[in-house]
Protein backbone atom coordinates (compact mmCIF):
# COMPACT_ATOMS: atom_id res chain seq x y z
CA UNK A 1 0.00 0.00 0.00
CA UNK A 2 2.83 2.19 1.23
CA UNK A 3 4.80 3.08 -2.43
CA UNK A 4 1.48 3.10 -4.41
CA UNK A 5 0.12 5.82 -1.99
CA UNK A 6 2.93 7.50 -2.32
CA UNK A 7 2.98 7.45 -5.99
CA UNK A 8 -0.59 8.71 -6.27
CA UNK A 9 0.10 11.74 -3.69
CA UNK A 10 2.72 12.96 -6.26
CA UNK A 11 0.52 13.16 -8.68
CA UNK A 12 -1.55 14.49 -6.95
CA UNK A 13 -0.16 17.39 -5.22
CA UNK A 14 1.28 18.24 -8.80
CA UNK A 15 -1.71 20.45 -8.82
CA UNK A 16 -0.73 22.72 -5.94
CA UNK A 17 2.03 24.86 -5.51
CA UNK A 18 5.29 24.06 -6.10
CA UNK A 19 8.73 23.95 -3.84
CA UNK A 20 11.94 23.20 -5.12
CA UNK A 21 11.99 19.14 -3.88
CA UNK A 22 8.40 17.68 -2.86
CA UNK A 23 7.40 13.84 -2.97
CA UNK A 24 9.97 11.31 -3.75
CA UNK A 25 13.08 11.69 -1.92
CA UNK A 26 14.48 11.06 1.29
CA UNK A 27 13.87 15.28 1.57
CA UNK A 28 12.06 17.90 0.75
CA UNK A 29 14.11 21.05 -0.92
CA UNK A 30 12.75 24.40 0.08
CA UNK A 31 14.78 27.42 -1.00
CA UNK A 32 14.94 30.58 0.86
CA UNK A 33 17.53 33.33 0.56
CA UNK A 34 19.50 31.57 -1.98
CA UNK A 35 20.01 28.27 0.64
CA UNK A 36 17.83 25.52 0.96
CA UNK A 37 16.34 23.92 3.91
CA UNK A 38 15.95 20.55 3.87
CA UNK A 39 12.50 18.86 5.82
CA UNK A 40 11.67 15.16 6.58
CA UNK A 41 9.18 14.07 8.87
CA UNK A 42 8.45 10.26 10.25
CA UNK A 43 5.89 8.48 12.19
CA UNK A 44 6.48 5.70 14.37
CA UNK A 45 3.35 3.28 15.27
CA UNK A 46 3.28 0.88 18.44
CA UNK A 47 3.29 -2.62 17.22
CA UNK A 48 4.61 -1.71 13.60
CA UNK A 49 7.64 0.23 14.65
CA UNK A 50 8.24 -0.74 18.33
CA UNK A 51 6.55 -2.70 21.08
CA UNK A 52 6.57 -0.70 24.36
CA UNK A 53 6.42 -3.06 26.72
CA UNK A 54 9.88 -4.48 25.90
CA UNK A 55 12.01 -1.61 24.53
CA UNK A 56 10.45 1.36 26.87
CA UNK A 57 9.24 4.99 25.97
CA UNK A 58 12.62 6.34 26.13
CA UNK A 59 14.26 4.22 23.48
CA UNK A 60 10.38 4.75 21.13
CA UNK A 61 12.17 8.68 21.50
CA UNK A 62 15.56 7.92 20.56
CA UNK A 63 14.60 6.06 18.03
CA UNK A 64 12.26 8.82 16.20
CA UNK A 65 15.01 11.08 16.31
CA UNK A 66 17.37 8.48 14.64
CA UNK A 67 15.11 7.87 11.68
CA UNK A 68 14.54 11.21 10.60
CA UNK A 69 19.01 12.07 11.55
CA UNK A 70 18.99 9.22 8.91
CA UNK A 71 16.79 10.95 6.33
CA UNK A 72 19.04 13.93 6.60
CA UNK A 73 22.43 12.37 6.42
CA UNK A 74 21.18 10.77 3.08
CA UNK A 75 20.92 13.70 1.50
CA UNK A 76 23.80 15.14 3.37
CA UNK A 77 22.13 17.66 5.41
CA UNK A 78 22.71 19.66 8.69
CA UNK A 79 20.17 18.90 11.15
CA UNK A 80 18.86 21.97 13.13
CA UNK A 81 15.66 21.59 14.52
CA UNK A 82 12.92 18.85 14.95
CA UNK A 83 9.38 19.31 16.09
CA UNK A 84 7.77 16.39 18.01
CA UNK A 85 4.21 15.29 17.93
CA UNK A 86 2.49 12.78 20.40
CA UNK A 87 -0.31 10.75 20.38
CA UNK A 88 -0.57 9.01 23.79
CA UNK A 89 -2.50 6.28 25.40
CA UNK A 90 -5.64 8.10 27.55
CA UNK A 91 -4.46 5.54 30.32
CA UNK A 92 -1.00 6.50 31.59
CA UNK A 93 -0.17 9.85 28.76
CA UNK A 94 1.54 12.01 31.45
CA UNK A 95 4.17 8.99 32.54
CA UNK A 96 4.74 7.83 28.78
CA UNK A 97 4.71 11.08 27.37
CA UNK A 98 7.75 12.60 29.93
CA UNK A 99 9.82 9.46 29.16
CA UNK A 100 9.37 9.73 25.51
CA UNK A 101 10.23 13.73 25.61
CA UNK A 102 13.42 12.52 27.75
CA UNK A 103 14.26 10.32 25.19
CA UNK A 104 13.90 12.23 21.96
CA UNK A 105 15.63 15.36 24.18
CA UNK A 106 19.08 13.26 25.09
CA UNK A 107 19.27 12.13 20.91
CA UNK A 108 18.80 16.09 20.46
CA UNK A 109 21.74 16.76 22.63
CA UNK A 110 24.00 14.14 21.36
CA UNK A 111 23.59 15.37 17.75
CA UNK A 112 23.10 19.33 18.67
CA UNK A 113 19.61 19.64 17.76
CA UNK A 114 17.51 22.07 18.80
CA UNK A 115 13.48 20.92 19.82
CA UNK A 116 11.17 23.92 18.23
CA UNK A 117 7.83 22.28 19.06
CA UNK A 118 5.23 20.17 18.57
CA UNK A 119 1.48 19.06 19.81
CA UNK A 120 0.52 16.41 22.20
CA UNK A 121 -2.84 14.25 22.30
CA UNK A 122 -4.70 11.91 24.14
CA UNK A 123 -6.81 9.27 22.79
CA UNK A 124 -8.51 5.83 23.36
CA UNK A 125 -5.71 4.21 20.86
CA UNK A 126 -1.90 3.08 20.90
CA UNK A 127 0.89 5.07 20.89
CA UNK A 128 1.76 7.26 17.75
CA UNK A 129 4.21 9.42 17.60
CA UNK A 130 5.65 11.49 14.92
CA UNK A 131 8.74 13.97 14.25
CA UNK A 132 9.34 16.96 11.33
CA UNK A 133 13.58 17.48 11.14
CA UNK A 134 14.76 20.63 9.46
CA UNK A 135 18.40 20.94 8.46
CA UNK A 136 20.53 22.64 5.83
CA UNK A 137 21.65 21.74 2.82
CA UNK A 138 25.32 21.74 1.91
CA UNK A 139 26.22 24.95 -0.43
CA UNK A 140 27.67 22.25 -3.19
CA UNK A 141 23.76 20.62 -3.14
CA UNK A 142 22.22 17.75 -1.77
CA UNK A 143 22.52 14.78 -2.50
CA UNK A 144 19.71 12.74 -4.45
CA UNK A 145 17.81 9.22 -5.04
CA UNK A 146 18.07 10.41 -9.25
CA UNK A 147 21.46 10.92 -9.57
CA UNK A 148 23.08 7.31 -10.63
CA UNK A 149 24.65 6.59 -14.02
CA UNK A 150 25.22 3.21 -15.38
CA UNK A 151 29.04 2.63 -14.22
CA UNK A 152 28.81 4.11 -11.11
CA UNK A 153 29.85 1.63 -8.22
CA UNK A 154 26.96 0.82 -5.29
CA UNK A 155 28.41 1.44 -1.32
CA UNK A 156 26.87 0.80 1.82
CA UNK A 157 27.98 2.00 4.83
CA UNK A 158 28.46 -0.73 7.94
CA UNK A 159 26.61 -4.20 7.97
CA UNK A 160 23.04 -4.87 7.06
CA UNK A 161 20.56 -7.34 8.66
CA UNK A 162 18.63 -8.39 11.38
CA UNK A 163 18.24 -5.17 12.79
CA UNK A 164 14.65 -6.78 14.76
CA UNK A 165 17.21 -8.05 17.55
CA UNK A 166 17.88 -4.48 18.73
CA UNK A 167 19.49 -2.47 16.45
CA UNK A 168 16.49 -0.88 15.01
CA UNK A 169 16.10 0.93 18.29
CA UNK A 170 19.76 1.74 18.60
CA UNK A 171 21.65 3.18 15.90
CA UNK A 172 23.61 5.67 14.62
CA UNK A 173 22.54 7.76 12.06
CA UNK A 174 25.37 8.68 9.46
CA UNK A 175 25.50 12.11 9.84
CA UNK A 176 29.25 12.28 10.16
CA UNK A 177 29.65 10.16 7.60
CA UNK A 178 27.79 11.59 5.31
CA UNK A 179 29.39 15.09 6.32
CA UNK A 180 32.74 13.23 5.82
CA UNK A 181 32.07 12.30 2.32
CA UNK A 182 30.25 15.06 0.51
CA UNK A 183 33.47 17.44 0.52
CA UNK A 184 35.15 14.59 -1.98
CA UNK A 185 32.20 15.40 -4.87
CA UNK A 186 32.14 11.23 -5.59
CA UNK A 187 28.76 10.67 -4.33
CA UNK A 188 26.24 10.69 -7.25
CA UNK A 189 22.78 9.44 -5.53
CA UNK A 190 21.71 8.60 -2.57
CA UNK A 191 19.41 7.02 -0.02
CA UNK A 192 19.35 5.76 3.63
CA UNK A 193 18.83 1.78 3.84
CA UNK A 194 14.82 1.63 5.72
CA UNK A 195 12.51 -0.55 4.04
CA UNK A 196 15.56 -2.46 3.33
CA UNK A 197 18.74 -3.14 0.55
CA UNK A 198 16.85 -4.63 -2.20
CA UNK A 199 13.69 -1.61 -1.51
CA UNK A 200 15.81 1.50 -1.45
CA UNK A 201 18.12 0.29 -4.14
CA UNK A 202 15.02 0.01 -6.22
CA UNK A 203 14.13 3.49 -5.75
CA UNK A 204 17.58 4.45 -6.44
CA UNK A 205 16.86 3.03 -9.74
CA UNK A 206 13.97 4.35 -10.50
CA UNK A 207 14.38 7.49 -9.85
CA UNK A 208 18.10 7.59 -11.89
CA UNK A 209 16.67 5.86 -14.77
CA UNK A 210 18.62 2.68 -14.74
CA UNK A 211 19.23 -0.92 -13.00
CA UNK A 212 21.47 -2.28 -10.66
CA UNK A 213 24.09 -5.20 -10.60
CA UNK A 214 24.82 -6.57 -6.96
CA UNK A 215 27.96 -8.87 -6.05
CA UNK A 216 25.73 -10.78 -3.49
CA UNK A 217 29.08 -12.40 -2.19
CA UNK A 218 29.83 -8.80 -1.25
CA UNK A 219 26.92 -7.67 0.66
CA UNK A 220 28.27 -7.18 4.30
CA UNK A 221 26.59 -9.06 6.83
CA UNK A 222 25.78 -8.17 10.43
CA UNK A 223 26.27 -11.10 13.52
CA UNK A 224 22.36 -9.84 14.22
CA UNK A 225 21.53 -11.37 9.93
CA UNK A 226 23.61 -14.39 11.14
CA UNK A 227 21.96 -14.79 14.27
CA UNK A 228 18.50 -14.32 13.19
CA UNK A 229 19.51 -17.10 10.38
CA UNK A 230 19.78 -19.95 12.92
CA UNK A 231 16.30 -20.02 13.67
CA UNK A 232 14.10 -17.60 11.28
CA UNK A 233 14.34 -20.08 8.39
CA UNK A 234 16.02 -17.68 6.09
CA UNK A 235 19.87 -17.09 5.00
CA UNK A 236 21.66 -14.09 6.77
CA UNK A 237 21.89 -12.84 2.89
CA UNK A 238 18.33 -12.86 2.92
CA UNK A 239 18.18 -10.84 6.15
CA UNK A 240 20.70 -8.80 4.85
CA UNK A 241 19.01 -7.65 1.84
CA UNK A 242 15.27 -7.50 3.31
CA UNK A 243 14.91 -6.97 7.00
CA UNK A 244 15.31 -3.50 6.56
CA UNK A 245 15.88 -0.67 9.60
CA UNK A 246 19.46 -0.33 9.01
CA UNK A 247 19.79 2.81 8.70
CA UNK A 248 22.68 2.93 6.92
CA UNK A 249 23.76 5.08 3.66
CA UNK A 250 23.19 3.62 0.23
CA UNK A 251 25.29 5.33 -1.99
CA UNK A 252 26.31 6.09 -6.08
CA UNK A 253 29.88 6.28 -6.43
CA UNK A 254 31.77 7.84 -9.37
CA UNK A 255 33.87 4.79 -10.85
CA UNK A 256 36.62 7.52 -11.74
CA UNK A 257 36.54 9.03 -7.98
CA UNK A 258 36.56 5.79 -5.98
CA UNK A 259 39.92 5.57 -5.06
CA UNK A 260 39.01 8.75 -3.05
CA UNK A 261 36.58 6.85 -1.21
CA UNK A 262 38.07 5.91 2.62
CA UNK A 263 37.73 2.33 4.05
CA UNK A 264 36.20 3.64 6.67
CA UNK A 265 35.00 6.47 8.18
CA UNK A 266 35.16 6.59 12.34
CA UNK A 267 34.95 3.03 12.33
CA UNK A 268 31.88 2.88 9.76
CA UNK A 269 32.52 0.04 6.80
CA UNK A 270 32.34 1.57 3.49
CA UNK A 271 31.81 -1.32 1.20
CA UNK A 272 31.31 -1.63 -3.01
CA UNK A 273 28.62 -4.26 -3.57
CA UNK A 274 27.66 -3.84 -7.51
CA UNK A 275 27.58 -1.37 -10.29
CA UNK A 276 24.18 0.71 -11.71
CA UNK A 277 24.08 -0.51 -15.08
CA UNK A 278 21.93 0.58 -18.30
CA UNK A 279 19.51 -1.90 -17.86
CA UNK A 280 16.04 -1.64 -15.98
CA UNK A 281 15.26 -3.72 -12.79
CA UNK A 282 17.88 -5.21 -10.06
CA UNK A 283 20.38 -7.88 -10.91
CA UNK A 284 22.62 -9.85 -8.43
CA UNK A 285 25.43 -11.76 -9.47
CA UNK A 286 26.91 -15.07 -8.05
CA UNK A 287 28.91 -17.74 -9.03
CA UNK A 288 25.87 -18.94 -10.50
CA UNK A 289 25.99 -15.73 -13.11
CA UNK A 290 23.60 -12.88 -13.69
CA UNK A 291 19.84 -13.07 -12.39
CA UNK A 292 16.79 -10.78 -11.75
CA UNK A 293 16.60 -9.87 -7.95
CA UNK A 294 13.57 -9.57 -6.05
CA UNK A 295 13.18 -5.76 -4.34
CA UNK A 296 12.43 -7.57 -1.30
CA UNK A 297 12.38 -5.25 2.07
CA UNK A 298 10.13 -4.30 5.19
CA UNK A 299 6.64 -3.78 4.40
CA UNK A 300 5.33 -0.81 6.66
CA UNK A 301 1.84 -0.65 5.79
Amino acid sequence: MEHGFIAWAKQRAMRLPKIKLGIGDDCALIESDGSDWVVTTDSLCEGTHFILAECGPQAVGKKLVGVNLSDLASMAARPVAVFLSLCLPRNSAEQIGAEIYEGVCKACQEYHVAIGGGDTNVWDGPLVVHLTAIGTAPKEGTWLRSGARPGDKIVVSGKLGGSLLGRHLDFEPRLRVAQRLHPLGIVQAATDISDGLGVDLLNITVASRCGAEVDLDKIPISDAAIHRAMTSGQTALEHAIGDGEDFELLLAVDPSKIDQMPESIDGVPLTVIGTFVSRTGLWSRSKGGVMQMQARGYVHG
